[in-house]
């Protein structure tokens, strides 16, 4: 990257944009009920959190997050089936945290990072499991540099 792509990746753009009433009303509210610090900052996260759910449609764009899923560790085979199926994804797979919960349940976060595609492939495998109660997929654009890099 040269120094004028990285001085214009870094500088703030002004946009002006109009809004009907209503929505001018809503989105102040929600600011104020959110603890956002301006109408920017919270316009900005909605911009990256419509980027991030527009990039997560193209199934070969590099993404991390995390999977969590809830699920009865007392199931007979279930914990070896999820090790197996995070080892057949060990490149995407990169950490996973278990915490117990009440009873035989555990809930599971595992970070990944990879091509969106393997990534839901990897969760639908997950949360079919016999045994996995819930859970589900979160993305963003953000990477673990040296993991799957652009």
């Amino acid at each position: 990257m040269n120094s004028d792509s990285k001085k214009h990746k870094s500088l703030a753009q002004r946009i002006s944009i109009s809004l009907p009433s209503h929505l001018a009303t809503a989105l102040d509210e929600m600011i104020d009920e959110r603890g956002f610090q301006n109408r920017s900052q919270a316009v900005a996260e909605m911009i990256e959190n419509s980027i991030i759910k527009h990039q997560e449609e193209a199934g070969d764009t590099i993404m991390a997050g995390t999977i969590t899923l809830f699920y009865d560790s007392g199931k007979t085979g279930l914990l070896q089936q999820l090790a197996k199926i995070e080892r057949e994804h060990v490149n995407e797979c990169i950490s996973s945290q278990h915490v117990l919960l009440e009873g035989q349940y555990i809930m599971e976060v595992v970070l990944v990072q990879g091509p969106v595609e393997r990534l839901r492939a990897l969760t639908d495998r997950i949360l079919t499991c016999k045994g996995v109660s819930s859970g589900g997929l979160t993305l963003t654009s953000k990477l673990i540099p040296q993991l799957h890099g652009r």
